[in-house]
């Protein structure tokens, strides 16, 4: 395998109506590797998708995907891609079967009997195979788009936001597709709002809007960030979180069950505004989560939305 990253973009940008909605975003992905990509509504994270796949033509910038150049093998980028969209286009009056043979023949794929058959088998679909696709639960549909975007045997998967409106249980078992999928050689990009998916990726990237805020793994977002945090515990800690976000060195506070965890940028500045506020808790130092990064980065990062003169 090459050691070329099987992903590589470099200031790629997206202008809609005089808006940027991807700006200058540059990374780099690895053979095999899962990336998460996080941010907001609107942060711009399907319109970098649309690009990498080559469904959008960029307005700047450069990159490459399994080598190939984005600017002039879009069509053979495509072949070698998987795009599952968050509504993806199943026919729910089909059987599984069915719209399993309609992609590849939609696709002009060989030996279709054996995709189907093996792709059935993988996603564990093959004793559901006559079940006509509009009765089934938001998980089983996630599969079968999943097996349909992958007839193909793509090198590349994107997912946007794969799992929205799944139970736990699909959401894990949809997981351990993409884990087994990535074993095999795929390289895996997912745009989720979750944060415990996040934390199943390799690395992730943050975006809000149309910039890329932060980038590596989970545990190197947190010791980055440079937050820190502390835990209250007693009667009424629940309830602090209205005077304790109006105090200087909080940066945020949040309830969880009857304690109130707290984070800023300074940990003296954090300690003297909980005292303040509330002597009688026990406060314990603890460490930022995830979830802690993205809202603080989301709350500092200005809407850089530049409009392009006429």
């Amino acid at each position: 395998m090459s050691d070329a990253p099987a992903i590589s973009v470099s200031g790629l940008t997206k202008i809609f109506g005089g808006r940027t909605v991807v700006d200058h975003v540059t990374m780099d992905i690895g053979h095999g590797r899962i990336s998460g990509f996080l941010g907001p509504n609107g942060s711009g994270k399907t319109t970098t998708l649309r690009m990498i796949c080559g469904l959008l033509i960029p307005d700047e910038g450069e990159g490459t995907v399994l080598g190939l150049d984005l600017a002039t093998c879009r069509a053979e980028i495509k072949q070698k891609v998987g795009y599952m969209t968050q509504r993806f286009g199943l026919f729910e009056d089909l059987t599984i079967r069915e719209n399993l043979n309609f992609f590849a023949d939609a696709h002009g794929l060989d030996n279709k009997k054996r995709r189907v058959t093996d792709a059935l088998e993988q996603l564990g679909l093959e004793t559901r195979s006559g079940q006509l696709a509009g009765t089934l639960s938001g998980g089983w549909k996630q599969r079968l788009a999943l097996a349909a975007c992958t007839l193909h045997e793509p090198k590349i998967l994107l997912l946007d936001e794969p799992t929205a409106g799944v139970d736990p249980l699909a959401r894990r078992e949809f997981w351990d597709q993409i884990h087994r999928l990535a074993g095999d050689g795929v390289t895996v990009l997912v745009s989720t709002h979750y944060m415990d998916e996040a934390e199943r990726c390799h690395d992730i990237a943050y975006i809000a809007y149309g910039v890329l805020r932060a980038r590596g793994t989970s545990e190197e977002i947190v010791r980055d960030s440079g937050l820190v945090a502390l835990t209250g515990e007693g009667p009424g800690a629940d309830r602090l979180a209205p005077k304790l976000e109006k105090r200087p060195g909080v940066a945020m506070a949040a309830a969880f069950g009857t304690t109130m965890h707290v984070c800023g940028e300074q940990y003296d500045a954090l300690r003297q505004a909980v005292d303040d506020i509330a002597p009688d808790i026990r406060w314990n130092e603890t460490e930022p989560t995830l979830e802690d990064v993205f809202i603080y980065l989301m709350r500092q990062s200005p809407d850089n939305s530049v409009s392009v003169s006429a």
